[in-house]
């Protein structure tokens, strides 16, 4: 079965999901960095304070340093101080390097690490870097303040967003031809049987589509078996409709005192004809519905063929049958009932149209694997246009009277369902020639 729905899906999920978490760890590391830095502005503020505290202290008021540094504190809510930055050794000498980079504290520009509680302190030191200014980051300064709002953000709403998202495309993905399969089975059931799917879903090819295109199938043989059923229901009707006005005048005239034998002859023939017409429309239901396969049995073509036409010249004492036969024909997986019943059929309408003196002619023989039968009459044809058509029920060309009934439409679906095959063709000088395929040795027997 075709798993490209399954794949695609398990695809876009796995792939979507490290895809997702990996957007999100980074755009979190990026948030996160980006906050861990003092704003532009408060690091020109910080500075500013040192440039005040070193001018205060190069003048040599250290009351007025004091005081600002009062002021200052009380200001921000925080500590801060000068202090010198001068480093003695003890043992050893100070590296030029350990110089250039000792501070105090932190540097201004620096990160500030914004899971710590507390916040750091800030070293500015002075231009001869003799002393530095110092002070504890005030907290209106402190960079990531809204940290962790944005971590929640980042955790749990943007994840959850992207993932509605991905869940709505894929619910319009699967959606949309299930709409399009609701909506033809809706058309359907309001009587429009010609509706289709799988054309809307475009080039899609998986599961859905298959759906869609065992939908189409099961449309379009119950859709034309509904047809069918109207229409034969329809010629059932003007079928049976002649025998009954039959029936009714014979039963008028009886009662006026005709003669009963002979109008009783004639109801009996009609309920006759009315019982076989009715059997066959069954048969035929039957065999189009349930498309049995009817190849359990082996019989003796040629014996079956005599039986058959013994039958027909008793019946057709004014037409000429002529019959080539070989005198043994094996066929295995067949039905002697099913296929003497639609040969019967074949050799009647032969025989109907054939006119009287006609000849009809009988000719079986070997082809291949197979049995070919042929039937052929002396009557007026069939129009090229019509002769697929001739197997379809009560169908007449035209507007002929006479039609071919059931007979042959039946013959083609016994003959199918023992595994064999039948067409028509006009014959050069006149008549139709019926050609049945009949295989010897059915599939699957040994």
């Amino acid at each position: 079965m075709n798993r490209r729905l399954f794949w695609k899906l398990c695809i876009v999920i796995a792939v979507g999901s490290v895809g997702l978490f990996w957007i999100i760890a980074r755009v979190a590391w990026q948030t996160e960095e980006r906050m861990s830095f003092i704003d532009a502005e408060h690091q020109r503020t910080l500075r500013h304070y040192g440039e005040q505290a070193e001018s205060l202290y190069r003048g040599g008021d250290h009351q007025t340093l004091e005081r600002w540094l009062n002021t200052l504190q009380q200001q921000e809510q925080t500590w801060a101080a000068v202090v010198q930055a001068e480093v003695r050794p003890l043992v050893g000498e100070l590296s030029p390097r350990f110089l250039d980079g000792f501070g105090l504290g932190r540097d201004v520009s620096w990160k500030i690490h914004l899971y710590f509680a507390e916040n750091p302190i800030m070293d500015i030191p002075f231009s001869d870097r003799s002393a530095s200014f110092l002070i504890q980051l005030p907290q209106r300064m402190r960079p990531g303040l809204n940290w962790h709002y944005a971590k929640l953000l980042l955790q749990l709403v943007v994840p959850l967003v992207l993932l509605l998202i991905v869940c709505l495309v894929l619910y319009r993905h699967l959606m949309q031809p299930l709409r399009r399969l609701e909506q033809a089975t809706r058309q359907f059931s309001d009587g429009r049987y010609d509706v289709r799917v799988r054309s809307l879903l475009g080039s899609r090819n998986d599961e859905l589509a298959s759906l869609a295109d065992t939908f189409d199938a099961m449309a379009e043989r119950t859709g034309q078996l509904i047809i069918d059923q109207r229409q034969r229901l329809a010629d059932m009707s003007h079928e049976l409709r002649t025998p009954l006005t039959r029936i009714e005048m014979a039963v008028s005239l009886a009662e006026q005192g005709a003669d009963s034998r002979v109008l009783l002859e004639r109801i009996r023939d009609d309920c006759n004809g009315m019982r076989q017409l009715v059997e066959d429309a069954l048969t035929l239901s039957w065999l189009e519905n349930e498309r049995p396969q009817l190849r359990d049995e082996t019989l003796d073509l040629t014996e079956l063929l005599d039986s058959i036409l013994d039958d027909a010249r008793f019946e057709y004492p004014d037409r000429q049958l002529l019959a080539h036969l070989p005198g043994q024909a094996v066929l295995a997986g067949s039905s002697h009932r099913a296929l003497g019943q639609a040969i019967e059929n074949v050799v009647r309408n032969a025989l109907d149209h054939t006119p009287p003196s006609g000849v009809v002619e009988v000719d079986l023989q070997a082809d291949e694997q197979a049995w070919q039968l042929l039937i052929r009459d002396q009557g007026p044809g069939v129009d090229e246009q019509w002769l697929e058509r001739i197997f379809q029920p009560f169908f007449r060309v035209g507007s002929e009277r006479a039609g071919y009934g059931l007979g042959l439409a039946l013959a083609q679906r016994q003959i199918r369902a023992t595994g064999g095959s039948i067409r028509a063709s006009n014959r050069e000088g006149g008549g139709l020639q019926m050609i049945i395929f009949l295989p010897q040795q059915a599939s699957g027997q040994s």
